[in-house]
């Protein structure tokens, strides 16, 4: 059944409007607002099933939105008219589509860890989205979010992952020093005054990747816990690279090396 809203005083458009203007309610509700179909068509490939999904009518008669509409899982299902799907929308130029999706529950951290993400500090939603996106890219599947992170599943988080959050287990508020003194491979953190770059680095094996706040960097508790200090070379003036361009550079090295290795061995 498909709901049709064109009031203001419905209480699924009431809901549906205090998790769209409040971070407070999503954190509540366990619930995170998708905006558009990039969004919603990387959420359905994890095969999950949405609480409510969202069109506004003129949405709905384009044949995009209306593919996802009908055929994304879903508990609930609403027409919005323009007006009030406006009203919801993320963005400046609304999409038509919105889904309202269960976060996942804290759940212990994995005992087995491989190479990963710490991070610690990233306020900026930017960066962090576009870090869970790289690392996707890059086949980690274990990001650790100490305090004072984002909440990777806020809209601005969710647009600049593009969907990477649900290719990822991802835990957070958790305590990254004691976790990195438990990892088995190398600790790295990137240094602008390390002597060793990170391209002369051996990647091939696990590494647990440090990134601090884009202003404070990493704190003195956690970088007493890298095994490894390395810098990225940077042969012009700027001072230094923005963290989610650092994060770029030092996974995809490790891509790269495990590439040739890889290729290297006896078939």
């Amino acid at each position: 059944m498909t709901k049709r809203i064109a009031s203001r005083d419905n209480a699924l458009y009431k809901t549906l409007a205090r998790l769209a203007s409040s971070s407070r309610a999503r954190r509540e509700q366990g619930a995170a607002l998708l905006d558009g179909p990039h969004l919603v068509t990387a959420f359905r490939a994890s095969g999950g099933t949405a609480e409510t999904l969202v069109a506004s009518e003129s949405g709905y008669g384009r044949s995009e939105i209306r593919a996802l509409f009908d055929g994304t899982p879903a508990r609930t299902r609403c027409l919005l008219s323009d007006r009030l799907f406006d009203s919801l929308a993320q963005v400046a130029t609304p999409t038509g589509l919105l889904a309202v999706v269960r976060t996942p529950a804290a759940t212990a951290l994995p005992e087995q860890l491989e190479t990963c993400l710490l991070l610690e500090g990233l306020q900026d939603p930017g960066n962090l989205g576009s870090m869970l996106r790289t690392a996707v890219a890059a086949g980690i599947r274990q990001v650790f979010l100490g305090t004072g992170c984002a909440f990777a599943w806020s809209p601005k988080v969710l647009r600049a992952g593009q969907g990477a959050q649900f290719g990822l287990s991802i835990h957070e508020g958790v305590a990254l020093a004691p976790l990195a003194a438990r990892f088995a491979g190398a600790v790295v953190a990137t240094d602008p005054h390390a002597d060793a770059s990170v391209f002369d680095l051996d990647l091939t094996g696990p590494v647990a990747w440090v990134f601090g706040s884009e202003g404070a960097g990493v704190s003195p508790a956690l970088g007493t816990c890298a095994t490894v200090r390395a810098r990225i070379p940077m042969p012009g003036p700027a001072e230094s690279l923005n963290v989610a361009a650092a994060a770029a550079v030092c996974l995809f090295e490790q891509v790269r090396q495990r590439s040739q290795q890889a290729a290297e061995l006896p078939r």
